[in-house]
């Protein structure tokens, strides 16, 4: 399963007009979001996915919250996530997210379990950097983590707690799934509260 077609366009339009709402040109874009132009072309024209990083660089030039490019999973039981309810989205070609908590609405903390598909090449890890913090436990497979210069392997049963301003980002170089429990602050699809 891969970000589908329909989602790619949907995400390119709405950049696209985000973009022609606020007068600016591709050119603008790209200098302003540090991706090529060429790149935005076919990401407008659904041609091609971006990763979480550089939709975030390209939500905060248009000045948007990442959430406002995803329909977001409906809300269940106050508080509560039940397992059969879990909703499945994908960010990036290589990840997918299962939110795990129902109403985020004034909390700070959000939880997703994420599955990072097998054979991801080393041309897709872009660290990048945002506000808050980020908790990460392995809970199956290797995960190599990227943090400033270092890079580091995780093994089932580790964790890490960083502070998401450090450049980071995390990739799954084996033949096997990966699956991470991950809590972030500010969430992923809360924006910037701060």
């Amino acid at each position: 399963m891969k970000w589908g077609e329909n989602v790619k366009k949907e995400i390119g339009q709405k950049i696209k007009e985000l973009r022609l709402a606020k007068e600016l040109t591709l050119k603008d874009l790209s200098e302003k979001a540090d991706l090529s132009i060429g790149f935005l072309s076919q990401v407008e024209r659904g041609m091609a996915s971006l990763t979480v990083a550089s939709l975030e660089k390209i939500a905060q030039v248009l000045e948007v919250d990442l959430a406002f490019f995803f329909t977001l999973p409906q809300k269940h039981e106050a508080n509560i996530m039940r397992s059969y309810g879990q909703e499945v989205f994908s960010v990036e070609e290589s990840k997918y997210f299962y939110r795990l908590a129902s109403d985020l609405e004034g909390k700070s903390l959000e939880p997703v379990l994420i599955h990072l598909l097998p054979n991801q090449g080393r041309e897709e890890i872009s660290p990048y950097s945002h506000q808050g913090e980020e908790f990460v436990y392995v809970l199956e497979g290797i995960l190599t983590v990227f943090m400033g210069d270092e890079e580091y392997k995780l093994n089932p049963g580790d964790s890490m707690h960083i502070f998401s301003s450090l450049p980071h980002e995390w990739a799954n170089f084996t033949k096997k799934l990966v699956k991470v429990l991950c809590v972030r602050t500010p969430g992923i699809f809360q924006g910037d509260k701060g």
